[in-house]
């Protein structure tokens, strides 16, 4: 398979890099807003480049993957589907609420197979946990916590356009919810502060944020994230239920120390960074979407699917900020 990347920012280096390691993938092709950009990737990969998106999608490609800044997604994804190439587009699938819900209607009136980012839905832990609820193995679920702990804060530069920790980290969690329970989130109840860099405040966004929803069953839900977790990288689910109890991201690179005298668990090496922690995953997911381009499988993560999570995230900073309980029947839909 050929497949074209618009974007060469680091997710989107790293996506390139991915693809051209894949066995499926015969060539990849490379554009940027900025040439001189796609062409540098290039040559380090080993790679194609073009100058810009319009050739990249005149370039014989069999799949078109999205890893631009998000303000940039929508208008790709649109380009991508125009063009009839199946389209995988990293989260979110839009900046704002309003034109997910308008990408969700497109996806409804086209045969043209798009594919959404989210790479934990690959991760054989979160996959082993969703077997386990799904199968009944842990009796009724009652209590989940989830988090995301970045181990250092992204640039400055970065958090204005990112649209608040719910929207940009959490988000993954809100998705993997759905995806791990085959549940809706009927209410949040979300806060947040700021201890770290200056930055955060003046972009109206918290550098740590908790949440607590209400599953449409009834489970409870704990939520957590920040931009400042020392320890490493640490992403993890624990799944609560009345017979047992599964965790997920619990090895030996877990992104803390025991307290008990004489544990020697986690032994190490801690992951510093997604990319590190989902590798595998990632490499699946792109798989995923080969054979989502070559018409084998449906989408596994479509733009309704991303819409739901978005919409949970909007209900989460919309609470943070007006300091309320926030039903999702509030947020619009599709």
């Amino acid at each position: 398979m050929r497949i074209g990347v618009a974007g060469v920012g680091r997710i989107g280096a790293f996506h390139a890099e991915t693809l051209r390691d894949l066995d499926f993938v015969e060539s990849v092709v490379l554009a940027d807003a900025l040439p001189n950009a796609a062409s540098t990737v290039a040559q380090r990969l080993g790679v194609e480049s073009v100058d810009n998106v319009d050739a990249l999608l005149g370039a014989g490609i069999d799949g078109f993957v999205i890893t631009t800044a998000t303000p940039a997604h929508a208008a790709l994804l649109r380009a991508g589907v125009a063009a009839g190439i199946p389209t995988f587009c990293e989260k979110p699938v839009a900046a704002t609420l309003e034109e997910s819900i308008e990408l969700v209607q497109l996806e409804q009136q086209t045969d043209v197979p798009i594919h959404i980012g989210f790479q934990r839905r690959f991760d054989t832990g979160y996959r082993r946990a969703q077997q386990a609820v799904q199968s009944g193995e842990l009796g009724f679920i009652h209590t989940i916590r989830a988090t995301t702990g970045d181990q250092s804060p992204p640039h400055a530069s970065y958090i204005p356009t990112s649209g608040g920790i719910f929207r940009d980290c959490n988000v993954h969690d809100f998705d993997i919810l759905r995806f791990v329970t085959g549940r809706e989130v009927a209410t949040v109840y979300a806060t947040g502060a700021n201890k770290g860099a200056d930055f955060f405040t003046e972009a109206g966004d918290v550098d740590t944020g908790a949440a607590v929803l209400t599953l449409d069953d009834d489970t409870m839900v704990v939520v957590t994230s920040t931009r400042y977790n020392g320890g490493g990288h640490d992403v993890r689910m624990e799944v609560c239920g009345s017979e047992g109890t599964i965790g997920v991201g619990l090895d030996d690179s877990l992104a803390m120390v025991s307290a008990q005298e004489g544990v020697t668990w986690p032994t190490g090496p801690q992951k510093w960074s997604f990319m590190e922690r989902f590798l595998p995953a990632y490499q699946a997911e792109l798989t995923a979407f080969a054979d989502v381009a070559a018409g084998k499988i449906p989408s596994p993560c479509t733009v309704y699917d991303a819409l739901q999570a978005f919409r949970v995230a909007d209900a989460c900073e919309l609470s943070r900020r007006e300091h309320r309980p926030v039903a999702l029947a509030e947020i619009a839909s599709a």
